[in-house]
């Protein structure tokens, strides 16, 4: 009998082991031609064998470059992209940026803070003025969702003018949404069931007797 563990590794176990050997045969035809036909033909294996492959852009390419992976670039076949170096696919990636910056109020979040900061840029009062209720209205939605309890509209206004450096100034805090409205709308004020536990439900039981 033979175990996986005396054969080759597979490189790229998902294609498995017949894939692996039919590459391992194509290395070993000696005319060039037959060994393009082989190479084609493996191809279209390992296309029906990964079909979730079709979703990725130019995924023939994809293909071709695996199948030179899984013959340690050692497959002498007419290619009809480039062949890639074993340096390249070797070569880590740079490492990212991490974005940074700070957000005083964490439950509003980046976004919020951003729009609120280049209010400064809008010069037609209308929209000023319709920027201001709207994102002061979504600032209360955003406090309750994150506290789901009461919010005193001043504290939303006072937050409002701070994110903006004072260029949205709510006159009347209570003109904002009711937070009872929010809630509904949120679904965070269902009342919960009351369902009857064990010990209700034998005195019950005992009571009809």
């Amino acid at each position: 009998m033979e175990y996986n563990t005396t054969r080759g590794k597979l490189i790229l176990p998902e294609y498995g082991r017949n894939v692996q050997n039919m590459i391992a045969h194509a290395m070993e035809i000696e005319d060039k031609k037959e060994r393009n036909r082989a190479a084609i033909a493996i191809i279209e294996v390992m296309g029906q064998l990964n079909p979730h492959l079709r979703d990725v852009d130019d995924y023939r390419h994809k293909l071709w470059t695996h199948l030179f992976v899984m013959s340690d670039f050692m497959l002498d076949v007419d290619s009809p992209y480039e062949i890639p170096m074993p340096e390249t696919l070797n070569e880590k990636p740079m490492r990212m940026a991490y974005p940074k910056g700070t957000i005083k109020y964490g439950h509003y979040g980046k976004y919020t803070q951003t729009i609120l900061v280049d209010s400064k840029d809008i010069t037609d009062e209308k929209e000023k003025e319709y920027l201001k209720n709207t994102m002061a209205n979504f600032m209360k939605k955003q406090y309750l969702a994150h506290n789901n309890d009461a919010v005193e509209n001043n504290v939303i206004a006072d937050h409002l003018k701070e994110l903006s450096n004072g260029e949205l100034v709510l006159e009347n805090p209570d003109e904002l949404v009711h937070t009872s409205t929010l809630l509904k709308v949120m679904g965070l004020n269902k009342k919960p069931v009351n369902r009857p536990n064990f010990k209700q439900k034998q005195k019950k039981k005992f009571i009809k007797r």
